[in-house]
């Protein structure tokens, strides 16, 4: 996995102004090396691959960083890297610009005075765009995890009890299930609350006659999965019944449309374009997705700004939504891949409005 990983970094490393790059964000050290420390950094140039860490983890990064040299640092981590680099004759230094603290950056740049530093620009985030198989299999787990979490929560789901417990409800059963943790802070929205995009759960009781928005994802194996469900409690009104139609419809369009050569902006156009049709353009604020993988907001993003071209393998979510102030809200939100067809939908719970009593 690393080797094949490194590899194709390097490829992208000569094609830079930079004769080696320092890897200071943990998800792409792990990315690179499946080393799952908490401390520690990548070097890594065109014949050299370290793993610089701490006496803590010298027996577990050996078992997990394969083909790395590993290197345990003293007192001072940057010390280290400035031997390691004079060793190896670096000249050139590219650090990851979009993980790195001034101060962090300060302190490094004092150390390694004889190297010149220059960003990397999210050069293995490019890498973590595409997924291989290996990743798109763990990640149909997640979705799978998911989607059983989902069926248990509807249980659950009823006048009197609150958001809260069932977030956690959503939380034990995952964790159950073998994830590590839940993607994110799960969104539990209810009632005038489900109008809140990002509606965490709070302590308010579920009542009759409302929305419930559900957005909860499971954490596995290193890689995240969201999904967003909307139920009612009770009786939907006729504007239940609009608000849901109408994101349905604009979600079902996208996932028959999207297609690879798609620019991000493109494919957020597939929804926002019913929704605005229908009048509801002001109550959709937010892009109709996101890249998703090791991290829960990933490249590339489907929205009004997205340049990105959609390519085989990336992961987005299609997630359209429709936000009323003073009434609620509705979110539906899937993840896919993109095959060089089209799309393959990794989460498969039930998108017909469910009312629970």
């Amino acid at each position: 996995m690393a080797n094949h990983r490194v590899a194709r970094l390097r490829e992208l490393l000569a094609k830079s102004d930079g004769d080696a790059l320092l890897v200071t964000h943990s998800v792409n050290r792990r990315y690179l090396s499946g080393f799952t420390g908490s401390a520690g950094v990548l070097l890594i140039t065109q014949g050299h691959a370290a793993l610089v860490t701490d006496f803590r983890y010298r027996e577990q990064a050996p078992q997990q960083a394969k083909g790395f040299e590993i290197i345990e640092h003293g007192p001072s981590l940057n010390a280290t890297v400035a031997d390691v680099l004079k060793q190896w004759g670096v000249k050139t230094l590219l650090f990851e610009d979009g993980d790195m603290t001034f101060a962090s950056y300060r302190a490094l740049e004092k150390a390694i005075d004889f190297v010149q530093l220059a960003p990397a620009g999210g050069m293995v985030e490019q890498l973590r765009m595409i997924k291989d198989e290996g990743e798109i299999a763990i990640m149909q787990e997640a979705a799978d995890l998911a989607d059983r979490a989902f069926e248990h929560i509807l249980g659950f789901v009823k006048p009197g009890v609150t958001e809260a417990s069932i977030a956690l409800e959503l939380e034990v059963f995952m964790r159950g299930q073998g994830a590590t943790s839940s993607s994110f802070d799960t969104i539990v929205a209810s009632g005038e609350r489900s109008a809140l995009p990002h509606g965490v759960a709070s302590d308010r009781v579920i009542g009759r006659n409302e929305f419930v928005k559900l957005d909860f994802g499971a954490y596995y194996k290193g890689y995240c999965s969201d999904i967003t469900r909307t139920v009612v409690v009770g009786t939907p009104s006729d504007k239940h019944r609009e608000i849901y139609g109408i994101v349905q419809e604009a979600q079902q369009y996208a996932l028959d449309h999207l297609v690879p050569g798609m620019t991000g902006k493109e494919g957020d156009a597939l929804t926002r374009d019913i929704i605005t049709r229908y009048g509801y353009g002001e109550c959709f604020g937010h892009g109709t997705g996101h890249g998703l993988g090791m991290e829960i907001h990933e490249a590339p993003r489907l929205s009004i700004t997205g340049d990105i071209v959609l390519t085989p393998g990336m992961t987005v979510t299609v997630e359209p939504g429709i936000y009323v102030p003073g009434f609620g809200g509705v979110r539906i939100e899937d993840d896919i891949v993109m095959t060089e067809s089209g799309i393959h939908i990794l989460t498969h719970s039930p998108k017909h409005l469910i009312i629970l009593d």
